[in-house]
Formats: C-alpha cells, structure tokens, sequence
C-alpha cells in the first residue's frame, strides 16, 4: 500500500464528492466583484434581429443610461444561430460542434453593438475579459460582450428531446456573468412583455405571468418558454442574483424603468 504526499488543509484526504463536507463553508458571504453592476441582455431572436427600427432606439436608451449606471451589455445570437442549428443537427454535429459554431453569431452580435454604442465609450469584450470590469468601469467604458458562455467543445450534452442543441445559451451566460460578478441585477430583453403561460404570438388569449420562482415555473413545465430552461436550472443555484427580470425591449423606457426598480414585466425569483 503506498502513502499519498499531502500538504495539510481543512480537504487533505477528501474525495470533494462526500455530501457533507462543504456545509461548513455555506454560510460564508461570495465576494461581491461588481454589487452595482447591471447586466442587460438582448437578444438577437428577439431585438437585433428587428434591425434598425427597434435597435436605434435601443441603443440610445442603453447610451444614456450606460452614463449612469454600470452596465455590462450581453448580446444573443437570433436568425443566424437557428440557421446554423438547423445545418448542423441536419448533419448530426456533436453539441459541443453546435455550441462552438453558434458562439460566433452572438460575437458578431455584439460588435455590431460596440459599434452603434461608439459614441458612449463601448467597448466589445470577451467573456474571458470579465475581471478586467471594474478597470474598464473606472475609465468611464461600457463593456459589452456575447452571451454564449464558454463551454465550447466541452458542453454539457443536451436533453434527448432537445436534438443536441446546447443547453447553455445566452440567456444562461448573462446570468452566469452576472452570478460570478455580484451584480445587483440580470435584465432580459425580450419582443415581448415578459413570461406568458403560454406563446403570446400563437395564442391571443395568453395570460402574462408577472412573478415567479424559478421553481414553481419549473414544475409547470410549460411547452414554451421566453427564456432558456438551463438558467431556471441555474438560478436554484445561485448565490448572489436574486432574480432575473424580463420586459420588453421594443418599448422605449421599460429598461429604464427596471433599472430604477419598477416591478415591470416579469420578474422570476431564484428560488
């Protein structure tokens, strides 16, 4: 029988699989990076995908209001990433291959938005960048940068229901950026006016649902959703954000007002 090396610490000769071994860590506050911070989503099925006459308008609300708070603006993919999908489960691609090839569409995403958002001191980062916020928050910057979290070729494989496509999207990477950063609140911007109980497109007589958990929304499980299944997942987990609020970004003012705390749209509770 050999004898492991060890250097002493509270895990020495731990598997970091035994059920009770982190209890005594759980009550211990995370670091918060950026409590202050705001992430706003849009998405590019949603909001980019309209072109100029619902993104113009967009982008000089967020200008103005990136001049008064801290914003960390996250970019989805839309039209593009559906044809690209469409192609590769036609082909048979892995989820990791489908998840590599639908990151870039968010990316072009967000540097169209760099681009509009010039003006007010944007600049496109990568989700790799995202310690580098308070550093470009002090220079007066506005940070943006795409949804696709970065699993790559090591996404977790999908549902067997879903085909192969990635669970983690852009509505998941927004709330995990602001999960790891601390911030004080997640946004999604959406074509609609937040979370129905069912496709308000498909069925006029569609209720909006104005708070939930992300539990009991999980346990109705509804045949469509505004917002990816994963980040409900998710928010059972999280530890910082509190909630994630949806409203709708074809309305001039609803992000405004939910950046000033208006219970606007649909807030969902991680819970």
């Amino acid at each position: 029988m050999h004898e492991r090396h060890e250097v002493y610490n509270k895990l020495q000769g731990e598997t970091l699989v035994r059920k009770k071994l982190f209890d005594k860590y759980k009550e211990r506050p995370l670091i918060k990076i950026l409590p202050e911070l705001n992430v706003i989503k849009i998405g590019g099925h949603g909001i980019i995908d309209y072109g100029r006459d619902v993104v113009l308008p967009l982008v000089e609300e967020l200008g103005t209001l990136s001049m008064q708070h801290q914003i960390l603006l996250v970019t989805g993919g839309g039209v593009r990433v559906r044809h690209v999908m469409d192609i590769g489960l036609d082909l048979g691609m892995p989820t990791g291959i489908l998840a590599e090839l639908t990151s870039k569409i968010s990316e072009q995403n967000a540097m169209m938005m760099a681009t509009l958002l010039a003006p007010w001191k944007a600049k496109r980062i990568h989700t790799t960048d995202l310690l580098e916020l308070p550093t470009l928050f002090g220079m007066g910057a506005f940070p943006i940068t795409h949804g696709t979290p970065p699993y790559g070729l090591y996404e977790h494989p999908s549902e067997r229901s879903d085909g192969g496509i990635p669970p983690h999207r852009t509505d998941t990477g927004a709330f995990l950026a602001a999960e790891v950063l601390g911030a004080k609140r997640c946004i999604l911007a959406k074509n609609v006016d937040g979370l129905y109980d069912k496709n308000p497109f498909n069925y006029p007589d569609a209720t909006l649902i104005p708070e939930i958990t992300a539990s009991e929304l999980i346990a109705m499980d509804l045949e469509d959703l505004v917002l990816e299944r994963k980040l409900l997942e998710i928010m059972l987990e999280s530890r910082n954000v509190a909630c994630v609020q949806i409203v709708n970004g074809h309305k001039k003012g609803m992000i405004t007002r939910a950046l000033n705390g208006e219970n606007i749209g649909t807030i969902i509770w991680a819970r």
